[in-house]
């Protein structure tokens, strides 16, 4: 554990987890750390990362303070993922309702402004 880490505050990267507000589901854009707001606005862009690693230390984060494995960020993040590793087209669906779960939490007004 590094020195600015707490004992309900840990990583195994740059990237803290707040162990106390794990999967309650409740995410506000003011709770979401620099770094995953930068990796998931890019999921959200024209150019999303192509760096699988990157994606998935947002999905880590949504899966661990978003909705568990239903949350829409980790859904998405996870698909993009697959998608970089095999190739094979992404789930539009899955990306429509990630975009709705952004608004949501405050990321834009409307889906439209993500893109």
């Amino acid at each position: 554990m590094s020195h600015d880490q707490q004992p309900n505050d840990i990583a195994i990267d740059a990237i803290p987890i707040d162990l106390e507000a794990t999967q309650t589901g409740d995410v506000d854009l003011s709770d979401v750390p620099d770094d995953i707001e930068s990796i998931t606005r890019g999921l959200a862009g024209e150019q999303p990362p192509t760096n699988p690693i990157v994606v998935l230390q947002a999905a880590r984060w949504w899966y661990l303070h978003g909705e568990g494995g239903t949350d829409p960020a980790f859904q998405w993040a996870i698909e993009w993922t697959r998608h970089l590793a095999t190739g094979t087209p992404s789930d539009s669906e899955r990306f429509d309702a990630f975009l709705a779960y952004l608004v949501s939490v405050g990321f834009a007004d409307d889906r439209h402004e993500l893109r």
